[in-house]
């Protein structure tokens, strides 16, 4: 798996192992090896939500130290 993989393309390859899953439309081979997959998938969606509320809260305590400087 690309260590840049996009969000939205983790969370759409962890979706179709669930409903594998779900739908027991896996074979007992390949479960430990699809769950081992959507740990890394969940490590990677995680990751990248960690990043994002991190930017967030820069962009709004720079918005925040700016309007406070400029006396809004």
């Amino acid at each position: 798996m690309p260590s840049e993989e996009k969000y939205r393309e983790a969370v759409e390859k962890l979706d179709g192992i669930i409903a594998r899953i779900e739908n027991e439309d896996i074979d007992v081979d390949e479960l430990a090896l699809r769950v081992k997959e959507a740990v890394n998938l969940i490590k990677v969606c995680k990751a990248k939500i960690d990043k994002a509320e991190l930017q967030v809260k820069q962009v709004v305590e720079d918005f925040a130290k700016e309007s406070k400087e400029s006396g809004q």
